[in-house]
């Protein structure tokens, strides 16, 4: 489950290579030029983790989608908008949870029943004026998994040096108490001496992220991502965790065919 959840959280970066690849000829106007089809790429990604004992992982990518005019589908991410009028944008999206754990993943979780990853069904619904973009989600566990509940809110802007497109982006996610506790929770059955019960409340975590994206490489787009994301004291003081912050640094390559 370490290495699906590496690789989810890579799905996650390459989807927005897509968007960059879609749009890495306009101007100032993001929205310029659109540019439909096939797509392949490929990317590495680097996560710290905060649960404890967890290296960090590195792993190496493949992946495939397609983008329409309404339509994005990368790996399991599906996003349809609907409604596109005056700079909003409302959309219904289908996204992969990707916590989770094995038992053998950490010694901290000896004992434990695993954790699995799920899927997430809810709307977006985002206002964009010229490169600077406002964006809010909400979402639900549809497997079950954790029955857990996500909303988040972010906002970004696009500066442009020539092919170079630099984003920085500064975000707020909610996860209610059911989604917590499953992932941070110590159920009484799951307690030991070393390892004391715990019940996960809701959280608010906040991120700061920076991209670098250009065209300028064998006709595709290539994107570099660095994000910093500190989470909130409930997720903290789990006795599965042992830091409140977590690194990722991503790269991807993508072009349409």
């Amino acid at each position: 489950m370490a290495y699906k959840q590496q690789g989810f959280a890579l799905l996650t970066a390459l989807l927005l290579s897509v968007n960059a690849a879609a749009q890495g000829n306009e101007g100032q106007n993001r929205r310029q030029v659109e540019q439909y089809g096939w797509l392949y790429g490929i990317g590495i990604a680097l996560d710290q983790g905060i649960y404890k004992d967890f290296e960090t992982r590195v792993l190496p990518l493949p992946l495939i989608g397609y983008r329409s005019e309404n339509l994005t589908v990368f790996g399991p991410f599906v996003n349809y908008h609907f409604y596109r009028e005056a700079g909003f944008e409302f959309s219904a999206r289908l996204v992969p949870v990707f916590e989770g754990y094995d038992e053998s993943d950490s010694p901290v979780f000896a004992g434990m029943e695993d954790r699995d990853f799920s899927l997430a069904l809810g709307l977006g619904a985002s206002y964009q004026q010229g490169d600077l973009k406002f964006e809010v989600t909400a979402s639900h566990d549809v497997l079950n998994r954790s029955d857990g509940y996500e909303a988040g809110f972010s906002v970004s802007k696009v500066f442009r040096y020539g092919p170079v497109f630099i984003e920085p982006s500064a975000s707020v996610k909610y996860q209610d108490s059911n989604y917590i506790d499953y992932y941070y929770g110590v159920q009484a059955s799951e307690a030991t001496p070393s390892r004391a019960q715990y019940t996960g409340q809701s959280a608010l975590n906040k991120a700061i992220g920076i991209s670098v994206a250009t065209p300028i490489f064998f006709d595709g787009m290539t994107r570099l991502s660095i994000e910093n994301t500190w989470y909130d004291d409930t997720i903290a003081d789990s006795p599965l965790t042992d830091s409140d912050s977590s690194i990722r640094v991503m790269m991807s390559y993508s072009r349409f065919f």
